[in-house]
């Protein structure tokens, strides 16, 4: 970049006042919502909000992401090393004149910035949770744990230098793939935090089922690996059809498009990427997205069987429909911009119900865990402990 340094700090501290200005309105609803309530109770009402908010920011961040608009300011923290696009209105039109459709134009330059100052946003929030966590500890106030806070905070700074890393080196797939997945990562914290406040009884899962929930956890975010990879290689439209693609069951396999670390479009020698390898990255994710989907219902049946955990079960089975819907959608339709966002949200919204239901529930013994009654002609023949 020609016009500006990579990183140009000039603007930083103005870029964090942004974030500090917008972050206020969620801080005072807060306070003033819960002024009644003790601190305890106004952080328990913070981690929902800042929930909320970070499933916004990972929504927004796709927003941002297909619409190309991640290099809208191709410097950082700035743009152009100011704090707003009206500060570069000269070097955006500039770049926008030299290539009218290219990574830099106005409102793509503004649709970067705002992404960043909702970041910036959540960031406050999050550093005020640790702030007062750390705070009613110190006064040994009971239930203060700052454990999942500090984690959090040291987790969204890593997510802030992502988001760095994503601009500075010109959208390389394993960064974008690995700041997608702290997105969801962020989000996982936060779900645990406001499980946690709430303190429910934990629902009891027999062994064999909670190591089925586990297992499908990780199934899910090997998916969404999977899924984030095809989205910053661009490779949702390498394959026309379903259930084949481009009129075959099992495309030429090609495995360059598998490694990691690598320029956008470009094999790890520099090369150019062939289009089969963007099928085969296609292709594993449509099948990935079977297996998933199957065991994501699976799960769900298995929970609403034992009558355990009966919320989260209906959610998966919504989210897989979504999933599902949204998924053959961006195929069929051509990727359009409302089901590609949908998608992602899915998948987040997957991450959110899982992590629920882990923190909810607790893996007790074979030997005390008691079936649901099974109920014949009005009388329980459950077996008595």
């Amino acid at each position: 970049m020609n016009a500006v340094d990579l990183y140009n700090w000039t603007p930083a501290l103005r870029v964090m006042a942004m974030g500090l200005l917008l972050a206020l309105g969620p801080l005072c609803w807060v306070w003033l919502r819960h002024r009644q309530s003790d601190s305890a109770g106004r952080e328990r009402a913070l981690v929902l909000l800042t929930l909320f908010l970070t499933f916004d920011l990972v929504l927004f961040g796709a927003f941002t992401r297909l619409t190309d608009s991640g290099l809208g300011c191709p410097d950082w923290p700035g743009c152009y090393g100011s704090v707003t696009p009206f500060g570069a209105i000269a070097h955006i039109d500039a770049a926008q004149t030299a290539m009218p459709t290219g990574p830099v134009t106005h409102s793509k330059a503004w649709i970067e910035m705002i992404h960043r100052y909702l970041a910036t946003a959540v960031g406050v929030l999050i550093l005020t949770l640790a702030v007062s966590s750390w705070t009613r500890a110190f006064k040994g106030q009971s239930g203060a744990k700052p454990f999942w806070p500090t984690i959090t905070l040291l987790w969204v700074c890593m997510q802030g230098a992502f988001g760095a890393w994503t601009v500075t080196l010109k959208l390389l797939p394993a960064i974008v793939t690995l700041h997608l997945l702290g997105g969801l990562g962020l989000l996982a914290l936060l779900c645990t935090q406001a499980v946690r406040f709430s303190r429910p009884t934990r629902a009891p899962l027999a062994p064999t089922l909670r190591a089925a929930l586990l297992c499908v956890t990780v199934l899910v975010w090997m998916q969404i690996t999977l899924g984030g990879w095809v989205s910053t290689n661009y490779a949702v439209l390498a394959c026309e059809g379903i259930p084949l693609c481009n009129n075959q069951w099992w495309p030429e396999w090609e495995g360059l498009g598998f490694e990691v670390w690598r320029e956008l479009g470009h094999t790890a020698s520099g090369e150019i990427l062939p289009f089969s390898a963007l099928v085969s990255i296609h292709v594993v994710h449509r099948v990935m997205a079977v297996v998933v989907a199957l065991a994501l219902l699976g799960l769900a049946w298995r929970l609403q069987t034992a009558q355990v955990l009966q919320r989260q079960a209906r959610c998966l089975q919504v989210l897989v429909l979504l999933q599902l819907l949204t998924g053959l959608s961006n195929v069929v339709l051509g990727w359009p911009l409302l089901s590609a966002v949908l998608h992602t949200g899915g998948a987040a919204g997957l991450v959110v119900v899982l992590t629920w239901a882990l923190t909810a529930s607790q893996r007790i013994s074979e030997s005390f865990y008691v079936p649901a009654p099974a109920v014949v002609g009005g009388m329980d023949t459950r077996p008595l402990a």
